[in-house]
């Protein structure tokens, strides 16, 4: 196996020599393409440092030098890719020793496209332990059982109750595959959920079988620092990025010739719900706001209409 691990880097100098050194612990790993997008600290510096120590290791900026975000590295990197394989891996994760125990046994099928496993998590302080344990604990991100790939599209779109998740990072795929339908390969205008939205259409588009699925393959670094801080602060960006995910997955399946129809029904109805919490959120912040600004003296003096309050909520 020749694979190749695309990892964008963005503002990770702290977590990036972590990655790259557990990609190079796999003799399959033939190169780690790294994908530096303007990042605010030193990452850049550190990226080349590794690139001077190991030949395996390649560095590329976007064109024009600029931050583009993580779907559009990702796309660099696919380009750069010169492997079999195409592996993922974010700055601040990193892989474990059985990364791919299954999938040197799995590809020998010419049938299997990818692979996916399971991730654990890693807190890098005790502070991010307290802000996100409640969010990831100690579970793992998986599916629950092995499915047949015809079944995997199904599966992550919550048409087959418990399903369980698959993430990027614990996924293998065969760069040949990837050439038949996957153009573009991760929609750049999804700042968020882009790999969502990729791994929706990969599932859709080719056969994917069960790795490594009872424990981690890799870890999820969780810091004070990950995107995620900024959407769970941010609960309106929140649900918008989620109407924004539905609809490109709406206007995909709309637009594809014969889609299952009941698969088709089952994300206009996800689309739907989600742009309605959307739509219901924003109005009610918006009355608030309105009542803040026009009747700011009344609120001061404790005079405001309780029931209108009460209302909202």
């Amino acid at each position: 196996m020749k694979i190749s691990v695309i990892i964008p880097v963005y503002n990770a100098e702290k977590y990036i020599a972590q990655a790259v050194e557990s990609c190079l612990q796999f003799e399959e790993v033939f190169e780690i393409i790294l994908v530096e997008d303007k990042s605010p600290d030193n990452a850049l510096q550190v990226c080349e440092k590794l690139v001077e120590k190991n030949n395996r290791v390649k560095l590329f900026q976007h064109a024009d030098k600029g931050n583009h975000g993580a779907g559009a590295s990702r796309n660099l990197g696919l380009e750069k890719a010169t492997g079999d394989f195409i592996a993922f891996l974010d700055a601040d994760d990193y892989y474990l020793p059985n990364r791919f125990d299954a999938e040197k046994e799995l590809f020998k099928n010419p049938e299997v496209e990818g692979v996916y496993g399971a991730i654990g998590v890693y807190y890098y302080t005790e502070k991010a332990k307290q802000q996100f344990y409640s969010l990831f604990a100690d579970r793992l991100t998986t599916v629950y059982k092995k499915h047949a790939p015809k079944e995997v599209f199904r599966g992550q779109l919550g048409m087959l109750g418990s399903f369980g998740l698959f993430s990027i990072i614990a996924l293998t795929i065969r760069k040949s595959a990837l050439d038949k339908k996957l153009s573009p390969m991760m929609k750049m205008h999804l700042r968020l959920h882009q790999d969502t939205e990729f791994l929706f259409r990969l599932s859709y588009y080719l056969d994917l079988y069960p790795g490594v699925l009872e424990e981690a393959v890799a870890n999820r670094g969780v810091h004070e620092d990950n995107r995620i801080t900024q959407v769970d602060s941010g609960k309106v960006k929140a649900s918008i990025s989620k109407v924004l995910l539905w609809t490109e997955v709406k206007n995909w399946a709309e637009n594809e010739p014969n889609f299952p129809k009941e698969e088709l029904l089952h994300i206009q109805r996800m689309q739907r719900s989600f742009d309605i919490a959307n739509s219901s959120f924003i109005k009610k912040w918006g009355k608030i706001f309105k009542y803040l600004i026009t009747d700011f003296r009344s609120i001061r003096s404790g005079l405001y209409n309780i029931n209108w309050r009460k209302s909202l909520f």
